[in-house]
């Protein structure tokens, strides 16, 4: 039997360093203050999506941290 895998949405970045760099483009994007009100707004959208990407992810590396810390070693589920 095959194991399923969890499926991402399309527009989810592949690494915490993609999501990153892209915020920081966007960022960089509307603090030029040169970006129509729709694309600002957009932007601000996308923006907070790969905050909380970014988020997630450092509370999973924190969450292994605590438990290498521990002195246990238990896989850690990309989430």
């Amino acid at each position: 039997m095959a194991k399923s895998t969890p499926k991402t949405p399309a527009n989810e970045p592949a690494s915490y360093e993609d999501a990153l760099r892209e915020l920081e483009r966007l960022v960089a994007g509307m603090e030029g203050g040169q970006l129509p009100l729709d694309q600002m707004i957009d932007s601000y959208r996308r923006g907070a999506e790969l905050l909380a990407f970014c988020r997630s992810r450092l509370e999973a590396v924190e969450t292994q941290v605590k438990v290498l810390e521990e002195g246990q070693l238990k896989p850690w589920i990309a989430g």
